[in-house]
C-alpha cells in the first residue's frame, strides 16, 4: 500500500494511480488484507448499485483513516449531489457523481464538495477525513475551521461520471475548475450510443479518446475501471491515468 500525502496533486500531475474496490461493510482486517494485494493509492466504495448504510460508511472510513488510505465514494444518484457535503462528513476523501450531463449538475457538485470560498459546504462532522490534525474532533471549538477548510479544498478530489453521448461531447465544458477526474460508466454509455442511430461515437474507446483529447491541456484526468491486466495496460497506453482495478492487480 502506498502512503498518500496529497492524492489530488498526484492526479493533477497525471501520475498513473490505482484504486481498488471494497465493500462498505469491511472491517479493518478485511480492508488491510485487501490493501495488501497491490500498490493501491485509494479504495473505492459504491452506493449507487449496492446496499448502503451511512453508519457502515463512517466505520469503513475510520478504518481507512487509520491505515492512511483515502476513500472514494460513488454517491447513490445524481439528484443526491446536494448531499455531497453530508457524505463527506462521514469520512471520504473523494466523491464520484454518477450520470452527470449538464453544467447545473457540475455546479451543484462543486458547491457542496468544497468549503468557502470555493464552494459552500457546511462546516461540521467529527468523522471528517484528517480532522484530528486540526484539533480535537469531539470538541468542535478546538478545530481550526479555516485551516481545515484550506486543507480540504487542496486535498479532496471530485470525479464526474460520464455515461451518455451528450456528456462525452460536452466533457470540455463539464471539466470546470474544481473537477479533478472525468470517469466513465461504460455500460450506460453503451445504452446511450445504442439509442442514437447517428451517434458520433460507436465504441467506448472512441468516447475515451474524444475526452482525452479535450483534456490534453488540462490537469483534469480520465478515470476508468479495469478488470484484467490487459485492459489496464491498454487504458494506460491510451492515456487514462486513474484506474479502479480488481484485487490482486
Amino acid at each position: 500500500m502506498t502512503e498518500v500525502s496529497n492524492l489530488k496533486e498526484r492526479i493533477h500531475r497525471g501520475e498513473v494511480i490505482f484504486g481498488v474496490g471494497a465493500q462498505v461493510y469491511f472491517n479493518r482486517t478485511q480492508l488491510e488484507d485487501l490493501m495488501a494485494q497491490g500498490d493501491y493509492s485509494f479504495v473505492y466504495v459504491d452506493s449507487q448499485h449496492t446496499a448502503f448504510c451511512e453508519i457502515d460508511l463512517e466505520n469503513f472510513c475510520g478504518h481507512a483513516e487509520q491505515l492512511g488510505i483515502p476513500v472514494q465514494l460513488r454517491i447513490p444518484h445524481t439528484r443526491h449531489t446536494y448531499l455531497v457535503g453530508r457524505y463527506l462528513d462521514l469520512g471520504p476523501t473523494g466523491i464520484m457523481v454518477p450520470e452527470v450531463e449538464n453544467m447545473a449538475e457540475v455546479d451543484e457538485a462543486i458547491r457542496y464538495f468544497y468549503y468557502a470560498q470555493v464552494g459552500r459546504r457546511s462546516s461540521g462532522g467529527v468523522a471528517r477525513r484528517n480532522l484530528a490534525a486540526f484539533g480535537e474532533p469531539t470538541n468542535p471549538a478546538s478545530i481550526d475551521r479555516l485551516a481545515y477548510a484550506d486543507w480540504w479544498n487542496s486535498n479532496g478530489f471530485l470525479a464526474l461520471q460520464l455515461e451518455s453521448v451528450e456528456a462525452v461531447i460536452n466533457a470540455g465544458k463539464l471539466a470546470k475548475p474544481g473537477v479533478d477526474l472525468l470517469a466513465f460508466g461504460p455500460n450506460d454509455l453503451r445504452f446511450s450510443m445504442e439509442s442514437l442511430p447517428h451517434s458520433p461515437f460507436k465504441t467506448v474507446d472512441e468516447c475515451i479518446r474524444h475526452v482525452l483529447e479535450q483534456m490534453k491541456d488540462s490537469t483534469v484526468q480520465v478515470s476508468l475501471g479495469a478488470t484484467t491486466e490487459e485492459e489496464r495496460d491498454r487504458l494506460i497506453e491510451m492515456g487514462v491515468t486513474v484506474l479502479q482495478v480488481a484485487p490482486g492487480m
